[in-house]
């Protein structure tokens, strides 16, 4: 997604904020009681729109358990398969101030696409520690596996062609909530893998 061009037309509004902050509110009730409270539960976001995502989530969690959630933000660019391929990674920060060892840890993208990027995230995880199990919460499942990964946790489940894009838009990168849906001009590279 970063560091291409994407020549994109005809753009639809499929979420609002409104209907976004709905899918994150069901999605953390889901993962309050399927860990049954959040004893040993951290939140992972996957940099840069996951992050985003998984504050909310703690937020609401934590509001609705009335205890903190660890929430810490994991960079993925080095783990990514096509690290050859790519001119040059963008990089942002891993940040775990906690011990995922023994951890049910959620990790938190905005789009499900191919999985790469979650298998990526998983070989990361599992470099900084131990955890006893890994989950998966998206905002977004667009569809397009190319590996047998699945959420635990869908906000929306939205079935696109491999013409089209989809962008979670978020007021922590200064736009307005939404989720778009665009079609790629024929040419435009997929770096969404």
């Amino acid at each position: 997604m970063r560091g291409k061009v994407f020549l994109c037309h005809m753009s639809k509004k499929l979420l609002d904020k409104k209907e976004i902050n709905r899918a994150l509110a069901r999605i953390s009730h889901e993962i309050i009681e399927r860990s049954k409270g959040g004893e040993d539960l951290c939140l992972v976001g996957i940099q840069r729109g996951g992050v985003y995502i998984a504050e909310r989530l703690a937020r609401k969690i934590s509001e609705a358990e009335k205890t903190e959630v660890p929430l810490g933000s994991l960079d993925i660019s080095f783990y990514r398969d096509d690290l050859r391929i790519r001119a040059q990674p963008v990089v942002s920060r891993t940040e775990i101030d906690f011990d995922v060892t023994g951890k049910n840890v959620i990790l938190v993208d905005d789009v499900l696409y191919t999985g790469r990027s979650i298998r990526a995230a998983m070989d990361a995880i599992f470099d900084i520690g131990r955890p006893s199990s890994v989950q998966l919460a998206v905002l977004i499942d667009r569809g397009h596996r190319d590996l047998p990964i699945r959420a635990d946790y869908v906000g929306k489940n939205i079935p696109t062609s491999m013409g089209e894009r989809v962008d979670v838009l978020l007021e922590e990168d200064g736009h307005e909530d939404s989720v778009q849906l665009s079609v790629k001009d024929a040419g435009a590279e997929d770096a969404e893998k």
